[in-house]
């Protein structure tokens, strides 16, 4: 369990520049302007000293536990934190005890619970009694959408925030002011940075404030010198390798693949290619996309290129046989080709409708006349009686009944006139109206 901001006697400048920049003030604090600006109802709220449980959802560098330190100096609360990566119910318990103490002595406690997502149901309700009765406030912080990894009790017990990644502007403050504050940050010395540098610290940042201002303080280890001039050529030589905001398990990755499908959908062979290097680069499962890209030939295209699932298909065995990087192309090619596709979800229709028929209507019997009938006994019964076998017939089509008696006449399959189910589409009304 940690204490706020102050380290006791330890040496300032032996901390990170990220710890030793962290505001200490809602004025000092940078972005998250509709939430804590000057009109800010989170800072009314501080203000007023009426602070509910609040669960700040946000990406990574955007404010979530500065923000929660923050609050418990203004209202002058005991601040205890938590992670819910190390911490059991062994931890809670004590927080809790903590927390009583205080109430004795009219002092409140400000419980902050960093990946609150990963805590477990039972320790995630193991807080409910005394958040309700106001023992503690609890500020839980998740990257992940509450909505999915909070309970719902707790979650009505607390007030939700989402926190923005910062932009441009918000990390130019913040890199300034390290670079000026002489006490806490770089300001010792002479540091110019252009403003061409800023976009591309965002970028590689992904708006992370920590990010940012390691990026910073590791140029300067580098650098040696009491003047320089910091380039965008130094932050790439720093970071190889762009850190992507993503998480295999998390939100961001459902987004991404929902954008990659959608932009399939909407025939935006661009823009689904982007997606797709995105979660390659973001360290994705090729075969993850392999199989959302299959997926999407039958579910979105169907009948109205047949070959979208073959060539789907292909992309994968491409890609086992070649593996990284030169099978990425062969993943390349047939999301380009499933984005110029005609589409069609006729097939996906027509598979839900009989879903949904099959699991609401009892079992009917098959139809006699298209029984097999292997035994005397059957054929006694009339199993197979009066089949007509489609090759006696002109064009190898018959006009017979196949549905059970009930389903008499139910369609469930309507192609488009996309592609090549046009001509499917003209085949089966051909057939009808024989």
């Amino acid at each position: 369990m940690n204490n706020l901001f102050e380290k006791g006697n330890e040496d300032k400048k032996e901390e990170p520049l990220a710890f030793r920049m962290r505001p200490k003030t809602l004025d000092d604090f940078v972005g998250q302007e509709k939430i804590v600006g000057e009109n800010g109802f989170l800072r009314e709220l501080i203000k007023k000293g009426k602070i509910p449980s609040l669960i700040f959802w946000g990406p990574p560098g955007c404010g979530k536990t500065t923000l929660a330190m923050i609050i418990a100096n203004y209202i002058k609360a005991d601040f205890v934190s938590l992670s819910a990566v190390s911490s059991g119910l062994k931890e809670v318990k004590e927080v809790v005890d903590r927390a009583k103490y205080n109430k004795k002595t009219d002092r409140q406690t400000v419980l902050f619970i960093d990946e609150i997502h990963r805590f477990n149901k039972a320790q995630q309700d193991a807080f409910l009694p005394y958040v309700e009765d106001g023992t503690l406030i609890l500020i839980g912080a998740t990257t992940e959408n509450p909505s999915f990894e909070v309970n719902s009790a707790l979650l009505s017990r607390t007030k939700v925030i989402q926190l923005k990644p910062l932009n441009c502007d918000d990390l130019k403050k913040i890199i300034t002011r390290a670079i000026q504050d002489k006490e806490k940050g770089l300001g010792t010395k002479k540091i110019i940075i252009k403003e061409d540098v800023f976009p591309v610290l965002e970028n590689i940042s992904n708006g992370d404030a920590r990010v940012a201002l390691n990026i910073l303080e590791m140029i300067d280890v580098i650098k040696q010198k009491n003047e320089y001039e910091i380039t965008k050529e130094d932050i790439k030589y720093i970071i190889e390798k762009k850190s992507f905001l993503y998480d295999k398990s998390g939100e961001e990755h459902y987004n991404l693949i929902s954008a990659l499908h959608k932009s399939l959908r909407d025939s935006d062979p661009d823009a689904a290619l982007y997606w797709m290097v995105r979660m390659l680069q973001a360290g994705e499962d090729p075969l993850y996309i392999s199989r959302r890209i299959i997926r999407f030939a039958s579910e979105d295209i169907g009948n109205a290129d047949p070959n979208a699932i073959l060539i789907a298909l292909a992309a994968k065995e491409s890609f086992e046989f070649l593996g990284h990087p030169e099978g990425e192309l062969a993943l390349a090619q047939a999301v380009i080709y499933l984005a110029c596709a005609p589409k069609s979800n006729a097939v996906y229709e027509a598979y839900n409708k009989v879903v949904d028929d099959v699991k609401n209507t009892k079992d009917e019997p098959v139809p006699l006349h298209i029984r097999n009938a292997p035994t005397q006994l059957m054929k006694e019964l009339g199993y197979g009686k009066g089949y007509k076998y489609a090759h006696d017939y002109e064009g190898n089509f018959v006009k017979q009944e196949h549905m059970p008696e009930k389903l008499k006449g139910k369609k469930y399959y309507l192609p488009t006139d996309n592609g090549f189910e046009k001509e499917i589409s003209e085949r089966l009304k051909r057939w009808r109206k024989e």
